[in-house]
C-alpha cells in the first residue's frame, strides 16, 4: 500500500532523513521505533505532504505522492493523527469532528461514521458540545484519534498517541488502535513506547539520525539483544 523509496528530506541545510525507506502492507499494522529527534515525525510528515523529500519518493497504492498536496492526500485515503494531539481548542468536540470530514459531501455516511466514532469513544459524545481545549489529554487523544476516522482513511498515520497520558490510557489507546486496525485501517504508527508499539505491530522499523537500522517483524525485533538494550530497557 505504502512505499517509501530512498527519501531524502532537509529542514534547510539540515538533512533529517537520508535515504529513507520502507513499506506498509495493506491491512497491517507497522511500527517506526527510534529515540527523540531520529526523523519519525519527520517521516511521517512526508507521507502526508507536510514535507517534501529532496530526492526519492512516496508511492501510495502505487501513485507518487511525494509533490502532491496534504489536502489532496487526505482526499487519496491518507489520515494523520499529529504529535500533540493538535485538536482545534476553540471548537467544540462535535466541530472537531466535522473538520475531519471536510472533504466529503456524503451526508448520510458522515452521519453515520460520526455516530460510529462516539460508539467506540462514548466520553466524546458525552462531551460532543464541550469545547476541545477543556478535555482531558486522554480525551483529546480520541478526538484526534476521531477526527482522522471521519476522513474514512485506508491508511492512517500516528504520531506518539500515548505520549503524555497515564498508563491505564495507554493500554486503552492501544487497544482501540488494535481495534482499528481489526476493522481494515492500515496504519503506520510512530511511539516512543517501543514495547506497546512492538507488541500490536505485524512489521518494525528502527530509525536512528535520519536511517533505517533494523527492519523486521516486529516480535523477531521485540527479542533483539540491541533492541532490548537501547528501547525496552534490556
Amino acid at each position: 500500500m505504502l512505499l517509501l523509496q530512498e527519501i531524502d528530506v532537509y529542514y534547510g541545510a539540515i538533512q533529517a532523513l537520508k535515504k529513507l525507506s520502507l513499506e506498509v502492507q495493506e491491512g497491517s499494522i507497522v511500527t517506526l521505533i527510534g529515540a527523540n529527534g531520529a526523523g519519525k515525525t519527520t517521516t511521517l510528515k512526508s507521507i502526508s505532504g507536510l514535507l517534501r523529500p529532496k530526492n526519492g519518493a512516496v508511492l501510495f497504492k502505487g501513485i507518487d505522492i511525494s509533490r502532491v498536496a496534504p489536502e489532496r492526500i487526505v482526499g487519496m485515503g491518507i489520515s494523520h493523527v499529529p504529535e500533540g494531539r493538535r485538536v482545534f481548542t476553540a471548537m467544540s468536540v462535535l466541530e472537531n469532528l466535522e473538520m475531519g470530514a471536510y472533504l466529503r459531501k456524503d451526508k448520510k455516511e458522515i452521519a453515520s461514521d460520526m455516530e460510529n466514532v462516539f460508539g467506540r469513544f462514548p466520553r466524546l459524545k458525552e462531551r460532543r458540545k464541550q469545547m476541545a481545549g477543556t478535555l482531558s489529554g486522554g480525551e483529546q487523544q480520541m478526538l484526534a484519534i476521531g477526527r482522522a476516522l471521519m476522513a474514512r482513511p485506508e491508511l492512517l498515520l500516528m504520531d506518539e498517541p500515548s505520549m503524555g497520558l497515564a498508563p491505564l490510557l495507554v493500554k486503552e489507546i492501544f487497544e482501540i488502535i488494535k481495534d482499528i486496525n481489526s476493522r481494515g485501517t492500515t496504519i503506520l504508527l510512530v511511539e516512543q513506547n517501543a514495547h506497546m508499539a512492538l507488541s500490536v505491530a505485524d512489521r518494525a522499523y528502527v530509525i536512528e539520525t535520519g536511517e533505517i537500522v533494523l527492519a523486521g517483524k516486529a516480535a523477531d525485533l521485540m527479542n533483539s539483544d540491541d533492541v532490548k538494550r537501547a528501547y525496552l530497557g534490556g
